[in-house]
């Protein structure tokens, strides 16, 4: 049986990602981006399709773990019959070749110790060349390589790279793994003491530039650096999730490849990151943005590679069992193809955002704003894909209709506000049409609540964004009425759903079963602390805190009843909401409206 979601733990080092379980088995790793092909892929199959063991003989779960303080270093450790040990692992955050180093740290008696490395390469589907080349270990196949650098005497078994040693009271025995490309030379030595070092430095003089000084400040510090950990250095993009395939219904078909950035993320990881004092990442960010949307306005894309590719082409990788049987396993994915108009109004609405921080000007980005906003005039009424990336038919969705509302009115501030040049009574002529339309069309009367789409009496947890984008104010009668209805009727114990699971295979065309929807409760958190329902606020964002795992890492969603996490994992857009919604319930701060109010 596979492990729970949640008891992995994440490493990473600002170009791809690892998961490693409280069994001291990494199941996961994509060298060297984070949409690269797996070389371990246990996580979706079997400990054949790659993974490295480190761990006692005798096996089983760590006793313990932990992260070192304002670090992504991780600490296992392990009380046998004849000592205790502790296994370090880390990914030095660089801009270099990728590594992975573990150091086994024996802290009383003695341990014996054993570690399989499997290495498969195209998500398990490839076995290398391993050859031994001066006491080290190098596993080529195609454009591919690793090299396996340890003092411990490795020797191959079954397809695996193995050795069985022990450890004393004090002694300390290195691993290193490095990726390079297989037609250059061999990477220069790691030295893994002097690694651990820096590595530790790197996270602490990162964090500590943090303003942020509200409550639950550890929550959010750990939230901070997973959205650290999640951005591709070379280029600022910041993936949803370092993972494809964890599935939202156990055993279903909801398993996607989240390993992409999506511009929906974009306004909220700018809140996020802007919010706590980290310009130089938010800044980045805005620069990846305008570099990804670039191009003809009609083909602005949901989601884009971590350097801005467009082509994401999903196929499914037949060969793996999925997690916990979930098939299909899918790569790439075929929503960025889709048509979902609420993209715009979220590139407008962030690079507004970011102007109204001071980053500094981008003097050629306003000609791209313009086209976007001269494209939507004539698409707006249009339907679309949606903001849950429906694979149904086209429909207008009340969400899609806001955000390019949002589009024009961020569009009439830039001019108003920054100076820009633009028609602005034909754009504030749209933006009123726009409004009237969806309090027409999407709100009904007798469940006094904004609903899913035009004529549907569907809810969806998405109109709770409606006070936070400024398309209404908080405290109009329509959107108290969607906050309670939403939270009487799409909550399950406490947590909300995207949309009523009855209705799912309406709205998308797939089974229903999926858990509770994490950034979805913190958009509630927000809309409570917004309509004056402070303590509901604030016990929601501590029910939602209770759901992390001990390591302070949330995934995509929650089931409350199992009590387990679903979906990719850990997941940006959840962490994004945690740093939000802390700030706007912070005493510091206290509760805020995110975006300003429609005027």
């Amino acid at each position: 049986m596979a492990e729970r979601i949640e008891d992995y733990a994440l490493l990473g080092d600002l170009q791809t990602a690892a998961l490693v379980g409280r069994t001291g088995s990494i199941d996961w790793l994509c060298f060297p981006r984070f949409d690269s092909a797996a070389c371990f892929a246990a996580l979706l199959g079997t400990r054949d399709h790659g993974r490295w063991l480190l761990a006692p003989v005798e096996g089983g779960a760590c006793d313990e773990r932990r992260y070192r303080e304002d670090t992504l270093v991780l600490e296992q450790e392990w009380q046998t019959e004849t000592g205790r040990v502790r296994v370090i692992d880390f990914m030095p955050p660089r801009e270099t070749l990728p590594d992975l180093v573990r150091i086994v740290e024996c802290l009383d008696g003695h341990v014996e110790m054993r570690t399989e490395i499997t290495i498969r390469f195209d998500y398990g589907s490839i076995v290398p060349w391993v050859r031994r080349i001066d006491g080290e270990r190098i596993a080529i196949a195609g454009p591919d390589a690793l090299i396996i650098r340890t003092p411990v005497e490795l020797h191959g078994e079954n397809m695996m790279t193995v050795a069985e040693f022990t450890v004393r009271k004090g002694d300390r025995v290195p691993f290193t793994l490095t990726w390079f490309p297989s037609n250059e030379p061999q990477p220069d030595t790691v030295d893994p003491e002097r690694a651990l070092s820096d590595t530790e430095k790197f996270w602490r003089d990162w964090l500590g530039q943090s303003r942020y000084e509200g409550d639950w400040r550890e929550a959010v510090h750990g939230s901070l650096v997973v959205l650290k950990a999640l951005t591709y250095l070379p280029t600022g993009g910041i993936v949803a999730a370092p993972t494809t395939s964890l599935p939202e219904r156990i055993g279903g078909v909801r398993n996607w490849d989240y390993r992409f950035a999506w511009i929906r993320d974009a306004t909220f990881t700018l809140f996020a990151l802007l919010n706590a004092g980290f310009e130089a990442e938010a800044a980045a960010w805005r620069d990846w943005l305008l570099r990804a949307v670039a191009g003809e306005a009609s083909q602005l894309q949901i989601m884009y590679g971590v350097a801005g590719e467009r082509r994401l082409t999903e196929y499914e990788v037949e060969w793996l069992p999925g997690y916990a049987g979930s098939a299909p396993v899918r790569v790439g994915n075929a929503a960025s193809e889709q048509l979902q108009l609420d993209v715009y109004g979220e590139v407008l609405d962030a690079l507004c955002q970011a102007r109204r921080a001071g980053l500094q000007r981008d003097y050629d980005a306003w000609s791209l704003q313009r086209k976007l906003v001269e494209f939507l005039e004539s698409s707006w009424q249009e339907p679309d894909a949606g903001i849950w990336e429906v694979r149904g038919p086209y429909r207008h969705f009340t969400h899609s209709k806001v955000l390019a509302w949002v589009a024009f009115d961020r569009a009439i501030e830039l001019v108003e506000r920054f100076d820009q040049e633009g028609p602005l009574d034909r754009w504030k002529q749209v933006r009123q049409e726009i409004h009237d339309e969806v309090c027409r069309e999407c709100f009904d009367v007798e469940l006094n609540s904004f609903v899913q789409s035009y004529g549907s009496r569907e809810l969806d947890a998405s109109t709770l964004l409606i006070p936070l984008v400024g398309f209404l104010p908080h405290d109009d009668p329509r959107v108290v009425g969607t906050v309670e209805r939403i939270e009487r009727d799409l909550t399950r114990e406490g947590f909300v759903e995207r949309y009523a699971a009855e209705a799912a295979t309406d709205v998308d065309g797939l089974p229903s079963g999926e858990g509770a929807f994490v950034p979805c409760s913190f958009w509630l958190v927000d809309c409570l602390a917004l309509i004056g329902r402070e303590a509901d606020a604030r016990a929601l964002f501590e029910r939602l805190l209770g759901v992390r795992n001990d390591l302070g890492l949330l995934a995509e969603e929650y089931d409350p009843h199992a009590k387990r996490m679903l979906g990719n994992f850990p997941q940006a857009f959840s962490h994004v909401g945690l740093v939000n919604s802390a700030y706007n319930l912070s005493e510091q701060h206290g509760p805020s409206a995110q975006r300003p109010t429609a005027p």
